[in-house]
């Protein structure tokens, strides 16, 4: 049985390829991840993070918006008996990302001195 050889790399190969050397191109990068149960205080939150980081001179992907995760909780709605009398609750979390490219110093030190609202969940990885 002959072994076939390409002249060229098959497309799955070169779409790998391509995407492996994006990835080496972004060892300076910052991702913010945000969550907050109020989403007009989270989009708040983002804006001012946006803001702060392009008056340093980074440049920002996003905010990109996350799928809002949803907690139901079923519960009866009297103490004692009536099994089929419930009541449903929910929680919703809200959830936005933002990638800064290129940060500068003084992005980094702006950032670590915003203050955001007391409702906000603010995780940082450095990229």
């Amino acid at each position: 049985m002959a072994r076939l050889r390409f002249k060229h790399q098959p497309a799955r190969a070169r779409k790998r390829a391509r995407s492996f050397a994006s990835v080496g191109t972004m060892d300076s990068n910052i991702r913010i991840r945000l969550k907050a149960f109020d989403h007009r205080v989270l989009d708040q939150a983002t804006g001012d993070i946006a803001d702060t980081a392009r008056r340093t001179g980074a440049l920002i992907r996003g905010p990109i918006p996350l799928p809002t995760r949803i907690e139901k909780f079923t519960v009866n709605r009297g103490p004692h008996i009536d099994k089929k009398s419930r009541e449903q609750f929910e929680v919703r979390t809200y959830k936005r990302m933002l990638d800064i490219v290129q940060p500068t110093p003084q992005t980094v030190d702006a950032l670590m001195k915003l203050d955001l609202a007391a409702g906000v969940d603010v995780e940082i990885k450095l990229a």
